[in-house]
């Protein structure tokens, strides 16, 4: 064969993807929603969904906060166990005890969340009263001078 005739199989590949581009396009044009601009689609942040309320009236208690945060910590230690997992041929028996180990603090830690009461959105257990020294009060020593 000739060198013109290896790059024939790209072109027809390369053509064949700039049609279906075209095609798809074109199609989403005319099937697809008329107003392309106006309602909310011109706001930022809100993708094409209509706002309800300013961000002052909508408040978040804690709670949510917190579970989103142990997601995120939770979510992260499965990245490091599937990378144990697709190693786990060449880690062998070190791999393994380590792993387990690291499963074992992150069962301790979930168990801890648990008994403290970080779970629970209902039930505001940990919210017990403070001490004086977090308060400020009357006769509290750090008003006077």
């Amino acid at each position: 064969m000739t060198e013109g005739h290896d790059i024939l199989p790209f072109l027809l590949y390369a053509l064949t993807v700039a049609a279906l581009l075209a095609v798809s396009l074109t199609a989403a044009w005319f099937i697809g929603a008329k107003a392309r601009h106006g309602g909310a689609r011109t706001l930022p942040f809100e993708s094409g969904v209509v706002p309800a309320g300013d961000a002052e009236e909508s408040r978040f208690s804690i709670e949510f906060y917190l579970i989103a945060m142990f997601f995120v910590i939770f979510d992260l230690e499965t990245i490091f166990i599937i990378g144990w997992a697709v190693a786990f041929f060449e880690l062998g028996w070190r791999g393994y005890i380590g792993a387990g180990v690291f499963i074992v603090i992150l069962l301790v830690a979930l168990v801890y969340e648990y008994r403290s009461g970080a779970l629970d959105w209902g039930i505001k257990s940990r919210h017990a009263r403070t001490p004086g020294y977090a308060r400020a009060g009357a006769g509290d020593s750090a008003g006077s001078g």
